[in-house]
């Protein structure tokens, strides 16, 4: 598996991850978008807290110049840490934010 690939799958399955946890209030759905061709990987939260309306993207990542750079995160999730932990290299990995 090509370097590329492997990042594919590990930010897939870490945000597939994150996406399946219960959100503790509110009615709000929480999913994941994943263009694979141009490499932009985002959970989303939509729903509804009361009377509140929920819309936004709380994670985006992308794979851009060989590497993975996280754009966007509103979670308490140390998503660098994350990543190396499970297998990417440090030097591979740009904050964004």
């Amino acid at each position: 598996m090509d370097t590329i690939d492997f990042y594919r799958d590990v930010i897939q399955s870490l945000l597939t991850a994150y996406a399946a946890i219960p959100i503790a209030n509110g009615q709000i759905e929480c999913y994941t978008v994943f263009d694979i061709k141009q490499d932009h990987y985002q959970v989303m939260n939509v729903g509804w807290d009361g009377y509140r309306r929920v819309y936004g993207c709380v994670l985006h990542l992308d794979i851009k110049g060989g590497k993975i750079w996280v754009e966007h995160n509103m979670t308490e999730m140390r998503v660098a840490q994350e990543l190396v932990d499970l297998g990417v290299s440090k030097e591979n990995i740009v904050l964004g934010f």
